[in-house]
């Protein structure tokens, strides 16, 4: 039976909130917030275990809205259930620099857990927040005490199905048992173009069944109901669940509810007066009374959830305490106080041995120097491991030990992005992702989401460029580079061998505020004999690498496999200086002073060589400069004729420099 709107006080208090704050923007999405209040009502005020005093408490359930252009549904759960999150904040729906911008927009109001509006993607955190529960717990419970136990709540709807990421990690999720996983999907038929059945007919039930889901179906607006198939969804442990929730878009408007109409605009002044009396409200915009006020506060409630947790954490600490500080860094995000000492000593050592090999091998060699020192490392691959060479020694798959390290994600470029991401979002992980940099483009957006949250994942793509040989165009990429230097937050790093490797990754894991892109090679690249002080430059992102004979005349700037090349023309040149660049987002971050003693204004004959698209380099090289690159696809072929036949050579180097200085 479903529950009388009467009777729905609370959850009309998320009604009238969300269709006020929207028409006072007069931009907005009021129709979900009002379908799904239901449902929020019962979640929040009877499941979620929060602390608004706490917001960042270690042990809460984490909450998605993977539906985020709802936003205003979860604005108005943050500010009922205590949050710092004011009505004042509500007023200012989607206007410049507030707390509730459109979509809910990670590090702008408290209790935000990931950024989410990209469709689909906040499932996928979701999937990557219970992912990271259950290692986390598997790592650190004990039989007698676990510190480790909270459940992942997401709502979403038609679109996030929709999305093709929803297929890639649900049916990982289904394959992992990650039995903590709860979605409530927003069945209401509507999207802004009309009514699904057109353009969508899954049999979604089906659906999750074959991803070995536990599939529910209630009422949307049925309480008793909602609770009893969240009980129910709690109660099983090795399935993740979905509860198909019938609702009405719009629910409480009788104009337009259960049509497009309100799922994108605001309702209007006269329809909003029709849903008070529909409601039976009868307080002005943004006036919610006290009883409903109190009868949403978690403040005490989650007070007293934290305490109980942390007297449980105390014992965990008495009785195991090198656990507890290793999980209490974690948390934080710390690395082990002596891990840059045994870093270093590793990039000394690499030097040393000074070996020609792919970097992608010499990627390989860092992880496993690196691993055994970091358990906070949850590795993966989407098929590739073989080829992009993540697994090192110490890997354990998490689908055979729940405590282990590493993540088989099959072909899921896009799903295995979205996913780290939520794994970074959690806490207690480093998360790493690998595939070819060509299939990057499957996993853009998620890569994008990344760095617009400054997550501490490290993208690791290999088969860099059209030195991957035979297998064609379809393979070798040209403009991936470029566009992962266009991403604002993003260090982009590509090495030029063993050392700049090694250099990179560190720089990779000590980056807690930014995501990074590794690209490696798959052919092997030239050792290059460095001084300490180079060494030591490598961080900077970019330095002298070969210093000129002479007076400066002309420098040459190269990255990855491209070094060899410049440092092969560079033997045949005077009054030259090669520049090796592995990560230009950093070197631009360096001060005045250094970037002009590596790269002196004074010097205009400059000449870039990378064999990726050329557009990135002119700003570095300048309108007298050149650009030795690609400006066209690849070809199949062996990797030495491709360059050939592409013209980035070392002869071609060479008379770049010449024709500058002529």
């Amino acid at each position: 039976m479903t529950t009388p709107l009467n009777q729905r006080r609370n959850a009309n208090a998320i009604r009238v909130l969300a269709m006020d704050a929207v028409q006072q923007a007069n931009s907005g999405h009021p129709g979900a917030p009002m379908g799904m209040a239901d449902i929020a009502d019962v979640v929040w005020r009877e499941f979620l275990n929060h602390n608004p005093n706490n917001p960042q408490w270690a042990n809460r359930d984490r909450f998605v809205l993977s539906n985020g252009h709802g936003s205003m549904l979860q604005y108005a759960l943050l500010h009922l259930t205590g949050y710092d999150l004011s009505i004042e904040d509500l007023k200012q729906f989607r206007q410049l620099h507030s707390k509730t911008p459109g979509h809910p927009e990670l590090g702008y109001a408290p209790g935000i857990e990931t950024t989410t509006g990209p469709l689909g993607q906040g499932i996928a955190n979701a999937v990557g927040f219970a992912l990271a529960e259950k290692t986390l717990a598997a790592q650190f419970n004990k039989d007698d005490i676990q510190p480790i136990h909270h459940f992942t709540y997401c709502f979403l709807g038609d679109g996030c199905l929709m999305e093709g990421i929803s297929h890639e990690v649900c049916s990982l999720a289904g394959t992992l048992q990650l039995g903590k996983l709860i979605a409530y999907y927003d069945d209401n038929g509507i999207s802004i173009d009309g009514e699904v059945e057109g353009w969508f007919s899954d049999d979604t039930e089906q659906r999750f069944k074959s991803y070995g889901w536990q599939v529910l179906r209630v009422d949307g607006h049925d309480a008793d109901a909602i609770h009893q198939a969240t009980m129910d969804a709690k109660a099983e442990t090795t399935k993740p669940t979905i509860i198909i929730c019938k609702t009405i878009i719009g629910l409480g408007s009788p104009n337009k509810q259960g049509k497009e109409d309100c799922h994108g605009a605001p309702l209007g002044h006269d329809e909003i007066k029709l849903v008070r009396e529909t409601l039976g409200w009868t307080e002005d915009a943004f006036v919610i009374p006290e009883d409903v006020y109190a009868a949403w506060d978690a403040k005490d409630k989650g007070q007293q959830a934290e305490s109980a947790w942390n007297d449980v954490f105390a014992q965990y600490q008495a009785k195991y305490p090198t656990e507890a500080a290793a999980l209490q860094r974690r948390i934080t995000g710390d690395l082990p106080a002596d891990f840059a000492e045994k870093a270093a000593q590793f990039i000394a050592e690499t030097n040393a041995k000074g070996e020609t090999i792919a970097t992608r091998k010499a990627s390989q060699n860092t992880l496993q120097a690196f691993g055994p020192l970091l358990p906070e490392i949850l590795g993966g691959s989407a098929d590739l491991a073989g080829s992009n060479l993540t697994l090192w020694k110490g890997c354990q798959g998490v689908q055979d030990n729940p405590a282990g390290n590493y993540v088989h994600y099959g072909v899921r470029e896009f799903g295995m992005t979205a996913i780290a991401n939520g794994v970074a979002l959690h806490g207690g992980f480093i998360p790493y992702v690998a595939t070819f940099l060509m299939f990057m483009e499957y996993a853009r957006n998620a890569v994008r989401m990344s760095a617009l949250m400054k997550q501490r994942v490290i993208h690791v793509y290999t088969h860099d460029s059209i030195g991957l040989g035979e297998d064609g165009p379809t393979h070798q990429p040209i403009e991936q580079i470029a566009s992962l230097r266009g991403t604002p937050n993003l260090n982009t790093w590509r090495p030029a061998d063993t050392v700049e490797t090694a250099v990179a990754w560190l720089s990779a894991l000590e980056c807690q505020y930014n995501p990074t892109a590794l690209i490696f090679s798959r052919q092997n690249l030239q050792f290059q004999t460095r001084t300490d002080e180079q060494i030591a430059a490598i961080a900077k992102g970019g330095y002298v690498l070969a210093q000129e004979k002479g007076e400066l005349k002309a420098i040459i700037i190269a990255t990855g496999s491209e070094v060899e090349l410049a440092m092969q023309a560079y033997a045949e040149l005077d009054g030259v200086r090669v520049v090796s660049m592995p990560c230009a987002e950093i070197f631009m971050q360096q001060d005045v002073a250094y970037r002009e003693a590596v790269l002196p204004t004074s010097i205009r004959a400059r000449v870039a060589v990378e064999a990726a698209h050329v557009d990135y380099w002119w700003k570095f090289v300048g309108l007298d400069g050149k650009v030795i690159g690609m400006t066209t696809y690849g070809e199949s072929a062996p990797a030495k004729d491709l360059f050939n036949h592409f013209g980035i050579t070392k002869q071609a180097v060479v008379e770049a420099v010449q024709s500058l200085l002529a």
